[in-house]
C-alpha cells in the first residue's frame, strides 16, 4: 500500500517531508530543493496536497503545490503523478511538474511557465 506520509528524495536531491494524511486524504509538508535547484536562492518552502484513498487504489495518484520561498520572487510548482509499490514492496513516485512564476503583466505571459 503506497502512502505518502514520510520522507521522500528525488533522482536531483530534493526532499520531500509529507504529514500524516487526514481523513480526508489531504497532507502538509515541506520541500527542500537539491543542489540543482537554483543553490542558496531557494529556501526550504511549504507544500499542500491529496491523494486518492489507498482503500479504493493500492497505487494512488496524487498532486501537491510547492509556493517556493525564494528571494525577490513568486513561484509556485504543481506536481502531479502516481505512486507505485514494486514485487519488493519499494514504493516510487512518479511525477510530473509545472513552475509558475509572477510576471509584470500579460504581455509576459508567455515566459511565466515552465
Amino acid at each position: 500500500q503506497c502512502l505518502l506520509s514520510g520522507s521522500w528524495r528525488s533522482d536531483t536531491s530534493c526532499r520531500m517531508v509529507v504529514s500524516t494524511l487526514d481523513k480526508d486524504n489531504r497532507f502538509s509538508g515541506f520541500y527542500l530543493p537539491g543542489p540543482a535547484a537554483g543553490g542558496s536562492e531557494l529556501l526550504t518552502s511549504p507544500l499542500e496536497g491529496s491523494q486518492q484513498d489507498t482503500g479504493l487504489v493500492p497505487q494512488p495518484t496524487f498532486s501537491f503545490t510547492v509556493h517556493w520561498r525564494v528571494r525577490e520572487a513568486a513561484q509556485t510548482t504543481v506536481f502531479l503523478g502516481q505512486c507505485y509499490v514494486d514485487s519488493n514492496g519499494e514504493e516510487t513516485l512518479h511525477a510530473l511538474w509545472l513552475l509558475r512564476e509572477a510576471v509584470d503583466s500579460a504581455a509576459e505571459d508567455w515566459k511565466a511557465t515552465q
